[in-house]
C-alpha cells in the first residue's frame, strides 16, 4: 500500500526532530535522522505498531486525539497541526471554484486607501489579483508574469529584486503548501507544483520538505530598479467573502528613505488605477 500524504508529512516532521529536543538521550549509532518512530509513539502515548502503521500508510484513518498527541510529539504549530488534521480527512477541505479569483469592488477601492503602502491581493496559488498603485510600481520588473511563485523561482531578476530571496522563497512555498492541503482538488495549483518539481531544484526541496506555515507578518527588502532598496513590514489578511483570497499590505518605516522610495512611486504612477484580472460584479 502506498504511503500517504499524512504518512510522508509525519516522516519528515520526525526527520527534523533530535532526540535531544523532546528530552530523549541522544548520541550513538541511529540509521534515521531524527527521532525513531517508536520514539515518536512513545512521546504520543500511542503503539509503536498504530504509528508505523500510520506513517507507513497502512493506517489511514486517525483520530484528532492521535493526531493531536502525535502533533504534540513532533512539536506541530498551529499551521502543521490544522495541516495534519486536512491530510487525514478531518477538516473539510475549501471547495476550489470560480468567485475565489473575483476581486469585488469594494476590496478594489481599500487597495487604493493605501496610498504610502503596496496592497495587493493574492489567489491561493499565489497569482496577484490586483494591486494598488505602489505596488503595481513596486512589482513591475516583474511585468508580464503574474504568479509570484513563477516570480521567484524563475524570473531573471527576482535574486536582485528580492535581496534576502531564500527567506521569501521558503516562506512562499510553504504558504503554497498549506493552500495546497486548503484546496487538494485544485488543478492550478497541482499544475503549478508539477511544474516547477520539474524545472527547478530549490523549488523541489523546499517542496520535500513538507513544512507548512501560512502569510503572516514578514519583513521584506526590495531593490528597485529606479528608486533602489526598499524595507517593508507585510500583514497579511484573509479576504472573508472570498476563501483563499490574502490581502498583503507592506508599509515602510515612517519618515524612512523606504517611504520616501515608496512615495516617489506613488507620485509618479499616481495616474494609474489599480490593477486586477478579474474584477466581480
Amino acid at each position: 500500500m502506498p504511503v500517504t500524504k499524512l504518512g510522508e508529512f509525519l516522516r519528515a516532521y520526525r526527520a527534523r526532530i533530535e532526540p535531544e529536543d523532546v528530552g530523549l538521550p541522544g548520541g550513538g549509532s541511529r540509521r534515521v535522522a531524527g527521532l525513531r518512530r517508536e520514539e515518536v509513539a512513545v512521546l504520543a502515548g500511542i503503539s509503536s505498531d498504530y504509528y508505523t502503521r500510520l506513517e507507513q500508510g497502512r493506517e489511514r484513518n486517525p483520530s484528532t486525539q492521535v493526531l493531536d498527541a502525535i502533533g504534540h510529539a513532533l512539536k506541530f504549530d498551529a499551521d502543521a497541526r490544522g495541516h495534519s488534521y486536512r491530510l487525514a480527512g478531518l477538516n473539510p477541505s475549501r471547495a476550489a471554484n470560480g468567485t475565489r479569483d473575483l476581486v469585488h469592488p469594494t476590496l478594489l477601492r481599500l487597495l487604493d486607501s493605501f496610498p504610502s503602502a503596496a496592497a495587493y491581493v493574492l489567489s491561493p496559488v499565489f497569482d496577484v489579483l490586483a494591486t494598488n498603485t505602489v505596488a503595481a510600481a513596486l512589482l513591475a520588473p516583474f511585468a508580464g508574469t503574474r504568479n509570484m511563485v513563477r516570480v521567484l523561482f524563475g524570473h531573471p531578476d527576482a535574486r536582485t529584486v528580492f535581496v534576502e530571496w531564500p527567506v521569501v522563497a521558503e516562506a512562499t512555498v510553504h504558504a503554497l503548501r498549506l493552500n495546497a492541503g486548503h484546496y487538494p482538488d485544485d488543478h492550478e495549483i497541482r499544475a503549478l507544483v508539477d511544474e516547477l518539481t520539474r524545472t527547478s531544484p530549490e523549488f523541489r526541496s523546499l517542496w520535500q520538505d513538507q513544512k507548512v506555515r501560512g502569510l503572516a507578518r514578514a519583513y521584506k527588502v526590495f531593490v528597485h530598479p529606479e528608486v533602489g532598496r526598499i524595507e517593508l513590514t507585510y500583514q497579511t489578511f484573509d479576504v472573508r467573502d472570498a476563501p483563499g483570497q490574502q490581502l498583503l499590505v507592506g508599509t515602510p518605516e515612517p519618515g524612512s528613505r523606504s517611504a520616501e522610495a515608496l512615495a516617489y512611486l506613488s507620485a509618479v504612477t499616481g495616474s494609474l488605477a489599480p490593477r486586477t484580472t478579474r474584477p466581480s460584479s
